[in-house]
């Protein structure tokens, strides 16, 4: 018999901030695989190009919904539709995120400690909430398993100067993810962290024109490049698939091997 883990028919994968950069990456490969994928995204037009784009790789079906995981009512209402549509959800990628630094810690305003926690971590548990709540009912019911994971970044767990307030968002996800982990073992359902690096994105455009940056901190990267979307579409695959069905409470990084630097 052929090892096919990676062949995702029939499995429902939802991934949230799916329409650019990196989830934009998740949603190709998991498209490619077979998978039907939900993207959720704030802006239409982002949408539907994502779907236009993923629709072609695979023989899954390609869905957007316009979702502010910032707001519970709408990540609640989005799931429930989701799961009534598709009929189930193997796996949810919380991806959706956003980053706002300051001059300095002491100058910090409670202004961009919030704006970071909204989506980074109340949006996270507003989806991995509802979308374990659907895996373990359908495991209740005799039908097991599941995937959550979270995307979290490198400054989860190394000093990000001047970033205090995206990386207690970013540790916040992966101290949940292991909870997660610990809490729904017993129900088949596993949940694991990605923590990219330096990766070209909308996010970090400034930076990517910054030869400065370039030359003393992307230089350092062993990879000796910047990560690209499409690079987290094995990881997003391998998660979703019954490949990983043993991996959980992890933190994988993804980011070229600048943390082994």
């Amino acid at each position: 018999m052929t090892y096919a883990p990676f062949n995702l028919s029939g499995k429902v994968c939802v991934v949230t901030g799916g329409n650019k950069g990196i989830g934009l990456g998740m949603v190709e490969a998991l498209a490619a695989s077979n998978a039907d994928v939900v993207i959720w995204g704030r802006k239409e037009a982002d949408n539907a190009a994502a779907v236009k784009k993923a629709d072609a790789l695979g023989t899954g079906k390609i869905k957007a919904w316009k979702v502010d995981v910032g707001e519970e009512a709408e990540v609640v209402k989005a799931m429930k539709e989701a799961e009534e549509e598709f009929g189930r959800i193997d796996c949810c990628i919380a991806n959706a995120g956003v980053g706002r630094g300051a001059a300095n810690f002491h100058e910090m305003t409670l202004e961009t400690w919030r704006y970071n926690q909204r989506i980074n971590s109340e949006g996270a548990f507003f989806t991995l909430r509802e979308a374990g709540k659907s895996m373990v009912a359908r495991a209740k019911a005799g039908d097991p398993g599941g995937s959550l994971v979270g995307t979290a970044s490198l400054a989860g767990i190394e000093g990000a100067a001047r970033n205090e307030a995206y990386g207690h968002t970013k540790g916040g996800l992966i101290a949940m993810m292991n909870a997660i982990a610990t809490e729904y073992g017993r129900y088949g359902i596993r949940a694991n962290s990605i923590l990219p690096g330096w990766i070209a994105t909308d996010m970090t455009e400034g930076a990517q024109g910054n030869e400065v940056f370039q030359t003393k901190v992307i230089s350092r990267v062993p990879a000796r490049r910047w990560g690209e979307p499409e690079d987290f579409g094995g990881i997003a695959v391998y998660l979703a698939s019954d490949a990983s069905s043993y991996h959980s409470g992890d933190t994988l990084i993804v980011d070229g091997g600048y943390a082994k630097f």
